[in-house]
């Protein structure tokens, strides 16, 4: 471990003796307490701020906010919630420019009462780069500095600001939002934290889910020695090749000019359930693992379906298209391109169809993948990718690799400096993901293994999960993580690697341990299968 890291954390140590709890909306636990990390409350106002290398400080501004219940109304990709119990805070937004046409905020929220020495990373989502909401006032609640930027773009389902009036690609703003924004807003929030509290960061995370996780996997690979540790769920990596490869199920019923009905997509989930789920030695309406589920959707050519009161009879043309979006992307030879749609997982987000004006099915497409092609590959806004031919689609894929890999790519298996500096990675992907394959992190996880020396070597510093029957960042039938950043900071700050993630359901019915690959828990055979006792960790 550098001299730097381990005189920071000794000094860490020693200022902050004391646990946390912890540490996701999901849930909040409580392992061993830190002591509050600052003797007086600060003044709320605005601090020198230094400006990373390359760019300019446009601004810093400072704003109370008094806690209590913060409230936040429904995005369109979250509902509505509220967060209790909240300390006061002060807010400090940090604007910086590098060309003086992007204008990126940096917030960093810190508590006036029960800050821990700790400063946590928040992740965006789809085309956010940072969450100003929950999330933020979350990590405050726990006891973290946080901190989160919006890297100079919008909201999460618009990528207006990506193609110039030229016609060409924003790259500043690419830059910003592929990696550079959350790497200096790690620079910048230790900064503040310095000048606010007039001390430093004891140990810095992140915590991020789907572009977030990406964020995280970036953070690992380009920049070592931002984060003490990285919580990195369901991540998008390999970004170029997913956000073309959930086109597909479109693409599919566009060319074979035949769209499945929703009602008869949820047979074939149903059926490909029922077929699979008791291969795991347990009943439970989940498929453990999906890869190894051979259910043929032939299987339920003939049968009827009811839908919207009518009786539906399953074609063999619906059975081919769900084939086709279940293995996922080909090339022009067949070969696997990506990883589809695992069996089991919900199709509405990236296969569900729509009537249109006329009453014919439609399939609207995946509008991250949809504004991927529009924006990123055809620079057209309103280019309409239902036009696209199988050729076409290839090519595209092709193009988004070629282009985009190197900018945001989050494909580089090499995390031998983000093992030296002695950092940690954990991520847990749901078996049931209908928005993320998790068959891209688990290639992704492979090829480090290859290149670092194996499971267990990398298993040293980085440990992934497979939660069966979550679906994407979390619900489903399946249990998803309870307090996984918790588990994070044992393993940072006391050396406790996670022999297991504790695990429940989102209403509390089953619990479950989750185990890091080379291993998968499984069903004993024996016991209550709503009780963690009941389930074992065993080679995957």
């Amino acid at each position: 471990m550098p001299e730097k890291r381990r005189a920071r954390r000794l000094t860490g140590l020693l200022a902050a003796a004391m646990p946390l709890a912890a540490l996701i909306p999901l849930a909040a636990s409580a392992s061993t307490q830190l002591a509050p990390a600052q003797a007086a409350t600060p003044a709320c106002a605005a601090v020198p701020v230094t400006a990373p290398e390359g760019t300019k400080i446009e601004s810093v501004q400072a704003e109370h906010h008094d806690g209590g219940t913060v409230s936040f109304p429904a995005t369109p990709l979250a509902p509505a919630s509220e967060i209790t119990g909240v300390p006061a805070y002060c807010q400090i937004t940090v604007t910086v420019t590098h060309t003086g046409s992007d204008h990126v905020k940096i917030a960093v929220a810190l508590p006036e009462t029960g800050w821990t020495g700790r400063l946590q990373g928040v992740g965006g989502s789809a085309y956010a780069a940072g969450n100003f909401g929950p999330p933020l006032v979350q990590a405050v609640k726990d006891g973290y500095t946080g901190v989160t930027t919006d890297a100079g773009v919008r909201s999460e389902l618009d990528t207006s600001w990506v193609v110039t009036a030229d016609g060409t690609v924003d790259q500043a703003l690419l830059t910003d939002f592929a990696s550079r924004s959350v790497h200096e807003s790690a620079v910048i929030g230790k900064d503040v934290v310095r000048e606010h509290y007039q001390r430093g960061v004891s140990y810095a995370y992140w915590n991020g889910c789907s572009t977030g996780g990406r964020q995280g996997y970036e953070e690992a690979q380009k920049y070592a020695n931002d984060f003490d540790g990285i919580l990195a769920n369901a991540p998008a990596v390999n970004w170029t090749q997913f956000a073309v490869a959930t086109l597909w199920p479109q693409t599919v019923m566009n060319n074979d000019h035949h769209f499945v009905g929703n009602c008869v997509l949820g047979a074939f989930q149903q059926a490909a359930i029922q077929a699979c789920d008791p291969r795991d030695g347990v009943t439970n309406g989940i498929i453990d693992r999906p890869d190894e589920c051979g259910y043929d959707p032939r299987s339920l050519v003939g049968k009827k379906v009811l839908c919207d009161g009518q009786e539906v009879t399953v074609t063999t043309a619906d059975a081919d298209v769900m084939r086709k979006i279940w293995n996922g992307p080909t090339d022009e030879r067949g070969r696997s391109l990506w990883s589809g749609l695992p069996k089991g997982a919900d199709y509405m987000w990236l296969a569900g169809t729509a009537p249109g004006p006329d009453g014919q099915l439609s399939a609207p497409g995946f509008p991250v993948a949809v504004q991927w092609v529009q924006a990123f590959l055809e620079k057209q806004p309103g280019f309409d990718t239902s036009k696209l031919t199988y050729a076409q689609y290839r090519d595209l894929f092709r193009q988004s690799v070629r282009e985009y890999d190197r900018v945001i790519g989050t494909s580089d298996p090499d995390l031998s400096d983000f093992h030296r500096s002695g950092g940690k990675l954990i991520t847990f992907v749901g078996t049931a993901d209908q928005l993320i394959p998790p068959g891209g992190t688990l290639a992704y996880r492979s090829q480090v293994e290859q290149r670092m020396g194996g499971a267990e070597r990398v298993n040293d510093f980085y440990r992934l999960f497979l939660a069966p029957g979550v679906q994407h960042c979390g619900g489903g039938a399946g249990a998803q993580p309870v307090n996984a950043l918790g588990a994070l900071v044992d393993w940072v700050e006391h050396g406790k690697a996670p022999a297991t993630l504790a695990a429940t359901t989102p209403d509390g019915s089953a619990s479950r341990d989750l185990c890091p690959l080379p291993q998968v828990s499984r069903y004993k055979g024996y016991g209550d299968p709503a009780l963690a006792s009941s389930y074992r960790c065993t080679r995957f």
